[in-house]
């Protein structure tokens, strides 16, 4: 028999009760209180969840959030479904967290997870048929999908200017620069990423000051570790990831940032709808305030493309 593949889902949604005065009451900065990576306008998640009708293979399907936040439109008694809260995989000293570092270096911890699962963020969808192979080489390393832009380098850590995301990028470089020789590197593409638990733990245990120190932020912050960057590169040098060439990238993947520009989020939405790659990310760039023509736009996307309820739903 084939070896059982899961997939993990983490997901927040700023609106629940309670919710937005936690975060308000431990956030120092503007980028603390960036909406783009908490809010839930669209039902990303509900959409992605159908969308795994295009991969029958996965076994069973996780939901990692905050407790006790549930989505309204979700069936808690679903078939295969597991929603854990985040104290079931980190400590309680690290709690409340609103650091996505944070959550998914702990994602191994997951009880009873496939020892091969497939992260998927809740913006990320599935545009036609994928399987296994689309994430495994025939000899049985992960394929990595580049982006064209290269990512920050080690000497711009600490540069005040630049984002959390940035300078996380640039620490995380810092890392591997130590561990592998300097070198530019390229961002990973916001695509599904297959994850093996055994070596997910390996790259934790290397680095354990420095996921002990990104589990403490609870926020982004100065000298946190990028695990969905960190990861594919660690398994790259050490012979178990295949980098994928820019024009795999590009031919496998759609990235729509959804902004509020209707031109711009209008031709990424038309490239996804025609293309139909295997993935799909629809992500929020909109800022504090969403353009309601753009917000249309993309629901009549998701619903056209995704209009079969999943059996996750009421």
């Amino acid at each position: 028999m084939p070896e059982p593949i899961d997939v993990v889902y983490t997901w927040v949604d700023d609106t629940w009760p309670g919710y937005a005065d936690t975060l308000a009451r431990h956030a120092e900065s503007g980028h603390d209180r960036n909406p783009n990576r908490t809010r839930d306008n669209l039902d990303l998640l509900k959409y992605s969840m159908r969308s795994l009708v295009h991969c029958p293979w996965v076994r069973r399907v996780y939901l990692v959030t905050a407790a006790p936040q549930v989505p309204r439109w979700l069936n808690p008694k679903a078939d295969g479904l597991h929603i854990v809260h985040h104290d079931a995989i980190l400590e309680a000293r690290f709690l409340p967290t609103f650091n996505s570092f944070a959550i998914l270096s702990a994602l191994y911890r997951l009880e009873g997870v496939a020892e091969r699962f497939i992260y998927v963020e809740d913006d990320m969808l599935f545009g036609r048929p994928a399987t296994v192979a689309d994430f495994l080489t025939e000899d049985g390393r992960m394929r990595l999908f580049p982006r064209l832009r290269f990512a920050q380098p080690a000497p711009d850590m600490d540069r005040a200017q630049l984002s959390p995301w940035n300078r996380s990028l640039a620490y995380s470089n810092a890392l591997l620069d130590s561990a592998f020789g300097a070198r530019q590197r390229r961002e990973i593409n916001h695509v599904p990423l297959m994850i093996d638990r055994s070596w997910w733990q390996e790259m934790c245990e290397r680095w354990a000051a420095d996921f002990e120190h990104t589990r403490a932020s609870r926020f982004r912050g100065s000298h946190n570790v990028v695990p969905e960057y960190l990861y594919p590169w660690f398994l790259y040098y050490t012979g178990r990831g295949a980098m994928m060439s820019l024009a795999r990238t590009l031919a496998d993947s759609a990235y729509v940032p959804l902004e509020n520009t209707p031109g711009i989020t209008a031709l990424t939405l038309w490239r996804a709808k025609t293309l139909r790659p295997k993935f799909i990310a629809l992500n929020d760039g909109f800022g504090a305030r969403p353009r309601e023509s753009v917000e249309q736009a993309a629901r009549r996307y998701l619903e056209q493309a995704f209009p079969i309820r999943s059996r996750f739903e009421l």
